[in-house]
């Protein structure tokens, strides 16, 4: 199934409904404990986040971060002494994210873009190049992914680092929703995944790349790709997972730890790669 000629007020539309992870907390949206439970809950679920996104790594650099969604790297990236440009395409996540930012004294290091990944000039013209562009989670649910990728050219110099995760085709998540929501139609697999991959179930675009399809595509935007890798498989019960209790599922359970995270670097969900600009 092709997405490219969904219409991107869709996406925007889906993603104002409910910003990503704006229920990891039960405390008052806005509230220190609200942001710090948010923060807690995002890495203790997926704790390869800080040693892919390195923050420390960035004290005194440029960040561009495209898809910041409600700000949890965003607020690392400036916490390590980063100077952030973060742009998204939510206007809904972007309030709160610029909300956290004030509350934590950091909106001096951070630049708020309401932007489109596949048109980033229009509202963020190109000046100093960055040192890091950092999207986690974000350019497999634009409609035309190439364009975005595009659009990095731009922004960076020879020597930029590019750091990437979208979601992996060959992974556990796409098997448990290609038989249990798919009902085995492996030709409805694109359109199947698309619905059932976020939280929040009918996303209206959700790829999913191969290790040497994502290194591929940004070889071919001028990205010479270097570490990948895949990682997380969400082993948690859903019912307690929604009252914030963590209860792995019986078979994950029955797994030795060094077993499953074998599997997890093999099947997970999230493909994360790392490039150098040309």
């Amino acid at each position: 199934m092709e997405f490219a000629d969904v219409p991107l007020e869709d996406v925007r539309s889906y993603w104002d409904r409910r910003p990503c992870n704006i229920r990891h907390s039960p405390r008052p949206v806005g509230s220190v404990e609200y942001f710090n439970e948010v923060e807690a809950r995002k890495y203790f679920v997926e704790p390869h986040i800080p040693g892919f996104a390195q923050f420390p790594r960035w004290a005194g650099k440029r960040v561009l971060e495209i898809g910041c969604g409600i700000g949890t790297d965003t607020m690392n990236f400036a916490r390590a002494g980063a100077m952030v440009t973060a742009v998204d395409l939510s206007a809904a996540s972007l309030a709160v994210a610029r909300q956290r930012a004030e509350l934590f004294g950091l909106d001096d290091r951070i630049t708020f873009i309401n932007g489109n990944a596949e048109d980033l000039g229009a509202t963020l013209p190109p000046g100093e190049p960055y040192d890091l562009i950092y999207s986690f989670g974000v350019l497999h649910h634009t409609p035309n992914p190439e364009r975005a990728f595009e659009q990095l050219r731009r922004y960076g110099r020879p020597g930029t680092t590019v750091k990437v995760m979208v979601y992996n085709r060959y992974s556990w998540k796409v098997l448990d929703i290609l038989l249990s929501e798919g009902k085995g139609k492996f030709w409805r697999l694109d359109e199947v995944v698309a619905r059932h991959s976020e939280a929040q179930s009918g996303c209206p675009v959700t790829y999913s790349y191969s290790r040497r399809g994502l290194s591929t595509l940004l070889d071919r935007h001028g990205i010479t790709p270097g570490e990948v890798f895949a990682d997380h498989i969400f082993c948690w019960s859903i019912p307690q997972y929604l009252r914030y209790e963590y209860k792995m599922v019986w078979y994950f359970r029955l797994l030795p730890k060094p077993v499953f995270r074998a599997l997890e670097r093999r099947l997970g969900w999230h493909m994360c790669i790392s490039g150098t600009m040309r």
